[in-house]
């Protein structure tokens, strides 16, 4: 879950062909994975899938993102789209068995591959792509990384058509309406990635809060960490019901959402400075820093290593 390139400000116009190569997709959903793709109404008119937790090399790593919709009187915003065209698909099959309304929107909480590679599942119905003004930047500096990695995932089709970035972008706060249903969308300075924005339903006060919250599955810091911090301050100033994480379950509160990926990321920010203040190197730190956190987080040998690096680098020179 990488940005391999610096993330720049670029629009990208999906090809008006795409119905013609919609319908030549090698991916079809059988019924078998249909009804694998478990689907919960966690609040009113807010459905939530929530991924698996596997490794970025294992099978099923294009199902490890919680995505999901929500549906308003006038049509469906689809929030983050899974790791695959097959998940996007898989996701919009659900759609169409519970509703008959249109997508208006699809909105993208950030780069990662496993919340933006269905996209082109859901340009047939020409909705509105919304994304942190950073998306569409991003979404260029890693089409080939997106291409070569997950070629699996993408097919065969057409490489100017499988990748899909917004085409309306969000600066700092932006209201989009579904039909007296209003989703407010915020977007936040680095933190999980120089990407991430949320999306919040006043009417259940269910909050989207995309990978600004892990829950059970390791976080990863692929931005910045007093970034990410300063974030978590932020959205707790609003009053929710619900807090759907980006990776894990759901929670009725902030604290139980975010009460352990708190303490984990706080730990990263005072070991890191305390080493470096001692002198530490980097190969050090990355041995040393919050291994007794391991039996906390699924994942962890993945994914923590990685994390002491960013932030040593982070707070070196601060």
């Amino acid at each position: 879950m990488k940005d391999h390139k610096a993330q720049q400000s670029f629009s990208i116009k999906y090809c008006l062909s795409y119905p013609l190569f919609l319908a030549s997709l090698v991916f079809s959903i059988t019924a078998v994975f249909a009804d694998t793709l478990n689907l919960d109404e966690i609040s009113p008119g807010n459905y939530l899938h929530q991924g698996k937790h596997v490794g970025l090399s294992a099978d099923g790593r294009e199902d490890i993102a919680n995505i999901g919709f929500i549906i308003g009187e006038r049509c469906v915003a689809i929030i983050d789209t899974g790791g695959s065209l097959l998940i996007g698909r898989t996701l919009l099959e659900k759609v169409k068995l519970i509703t008959d309304k249109p997508v208006c929107y699809v909105i993208n909480t950030h780069i990662h591959f496993d919340h933006v590679l269905g996209n082109a599942v859901f340009a047939e119905f020409n909705p509105e792509f919304i994304g942190h003004h950073n998306l569409p930047g991003a979404m260029e500096a890693n089409r080939e990384f997106f291409l070569q990695e997950f070629s699996k995932e993408l097919g065969s089709a057409p490489s100017g058509q499988l990748i899909i970035a917004p085409d309306k972008t969000v600066m700092d706060e932006m209201t989009v309406d579904l039909g007296n249903r209003p989703l407010i969308i915020k977007a936040y300075k680095a933190a999980h990635t120089h990407t991430d924005i949320t999306v919040f339903d006043p009417e259940t006060g269910t909050f989207w809060a995309g990978d600004l919250v892990f829950r059970d599955r390791v976080p990863v810091i692929d931005g910045k960490l007093k970034g990410w911090l300063e974030a978590m301050k932020q959205m707790q100033k609003t009053e929710v019901n619900l807090v759907i994480p980006g990776h894990g379950p759901p929670a009725d509160s902030w604290q139980i959402a975010m009460e352990a990926q708190s303490a984990y990321l706080n730990m990263l920010l005072n070991e890191t400075r305390e080493a470096i203040a001692e002198g530490w190197f980097m190969e050090e730190a990355i041995d040393s820093i919050g291994t007794d956190a391991k039996d906390n987080w699924l994942l962890f040998d993945e994914h923590h290593r990685g994390n002491v690096s960013k932030v040593f680098v982070e707070l070196e020179w601060e």
